[in-house]
């Protein structure tokens, strides 16, 4: 079972959590989604940071530091997120350099140009989880797994990219934040990190302030009833 630290007035809480596909980055469940609750009871004052699509998978970062979730999610501080994506079809060349170049894509009804951004083939021997359910493949028709690293994270933006260069998106697996990995967590799994190790890996300066300590104690498995 994963362990935590009790909260108390002078300390942060971090996890990383393996989010499974279908789960919603919320601790309630809503229609036939189940949320982060029905995975872990978590610590009153913990909440995601950002989110996945329920469709999506992968690194989210949950914690109870408000300073943390401000500078992620605040547009002026970038930082890198990196993305496995299978993808329908044989990706080109062309293609990956469209999506390094930045593409236009619509966002809220607008014409938005994407930043540059990285862009490549996984090799095939990677090692990638098993989906739950797995995806639906149309007979005949190819797939490919890329890596995406965005410095922005604009509502189902890679989606939108892979759409625009003709190769809609599959299967999405958030796999980083800067330095921050979601290896070796399985979907579902949580791991907890102290703040040092989180702004590190984040690329953060850590904020002045008391150290922190306290006892550890486990994050119960099962639905959270906040």
């Amino acid at each position: 079972m994963a362990r935590s630290l009790r909260p108390s007035a002078q300390e942060h809480l971090y996890y990383c959590l393996h989010k499974p596909y279908g789960v919603l980055s919320q601790f309630t469940p809503e229609g036939e989604h189940a949320g982060l609750g029905s995975l872990f009871d978590f610590p009153e004052g913990v909440y995601p940071v950002g989110r996945l699509d329920a469709d999506s998978e992968g690194l989210l970062l949950l914690t109870s530091d408000t300073q943390l979730n401000h500078r992620l999610l605040d547009p002026r501080h970038g930082h890198w997120r990196t993305y496995w994506v299978q993808v329908e079809g044989t990706i080109t060349p062309e293609a990956l350099q469209q999506l390094r170049k930045g593409v236009s894509i619509r966002i809220n009804k607008k014409d938005y140009q994407t930043l540059p951004a990285q862009a490549d083939l996984l090799p095939k021997s990677l090692s990638i989880p098993e989906r739950t359910p797995p995806i639906r493949f149309r007979l005949n028709v190819p797939t490919s797994w890329i890596w995406l690293r965005l410095q922005e994270g604009k509502n189902r933006q890679v989606r939108r990219m892979t759409a625009a260069v003709g190769f809609p998106t599959l299967r999405l697996m958030r796999v980083a934040i800067e330095e921050l990995e979601l290896a070796p967590l399985q979907p579902g799994e949580l791991r907890q990190l102290n703040r040092q190790e989180i702004y590190r890996q984040l690329k953060l300066t850590t904020p002045s302030g008391p150290s922190f300590s306290g006892r550890r104690q486990g994050v119960r498995s099962g639905r959270n009833n906040r």
